[in-house]
């Protein structure tokens, strides 16, 4: 099955549609933290402005370009250890997976393995040169919160916007489950998206209710 929130050994345990993060002792007080400097603006090592970015710029990169790279990887699956796509491989390398690390426990290594809808969302970024505005994380609570925190947060579907999944129906940010890309509202209470982790692992266009969505984060694209 699937896995649809960022997943370490010290910390997670699958559930039959998702994943939710289980902070030990020891990491709670660092989660809690961090959690709030998401929220608050507060820069720390994992979460300043210098890691994650900020969302105020505006990079030279369009929607169309950044919806035609993650249509490109419509097909590309992950192996029967629910990993090794280089989605997972990049972020395990990437400077962002040492801050989040840092933030979260487990190793680089837990994320070649973990479920990567949030890595590939940002590694669409990064390829586009769209990372700044797309943000990056694998957990997807914390690139939501993201958003939030640079007022890139909505309720409006738009064609490039990163979408938000709780598959409850929840509005709550903590219980967001999956992310992937809006490519258009079908205007009959239905978007269509690109994802990554979804179905049996593979990056797919789904066809989703707008009822599971919890929201939008916005990329400021160029015209």
């Amino acid at each position: 099955m699937a896995k649809h929130a960022m997943m370490t050994s010290t910390h997670i345990a699958k559930l039959a549609l998702g994943a939710t993060i289980a902070v030990t002792a020891l990491g709670a007080a660092a989660a809690v933290n961090a959690e709030t400097a998401h929220v608050t603006g507060t820069k720390t090592a994992a979460q300043g402005s210098a890691a994650q970015g900020s969302a105020q710029g505006r990079v030279n990169v369009t929607a169309a370009q950044v919806l035609a790279t993650a249509k490109a990887q419509v097909g590309t699956t992950e192996d029967a250890n629910g990993g090794g796509t280089k989605f997972q491989k990049w972020y395990a390398s990437s400077q962002r997976a040492g801050e989040t690390v840092a933030r979260d426990g487990g190793s680089r290594q837990d994320y070649v393995n973990a479920a990567w809808c949030s890595m590939f969302v940002s590694w669409v970024g990064e390829q586009t040169g769209a990372r700044p505005q797309v943000g990056w994380d694998a957990y997807t609570v914390a690139h939501a919160k993201w958003f939030a925190a640079n007022d890139r947060w909505g309720t409006e579907a738009k064609p490039g916007a990163v979408v938000f999944f709780s598959w409850g129906g929840s509005k709550d940010l903590s219980a967001i489950q999956h992310v992937g890309f809006v490519v258009k509202d079908n205007g009959d209470g239905t978007i269509s998206t690109i994802e990554g982790n979804t179905g049996n692992g593979k990056v797919e266009e789904r066809v989703r209710p707008t009822s599971q969505v919890v929201g939008y984060g916005y990329p400021s694209y160029a015209a």
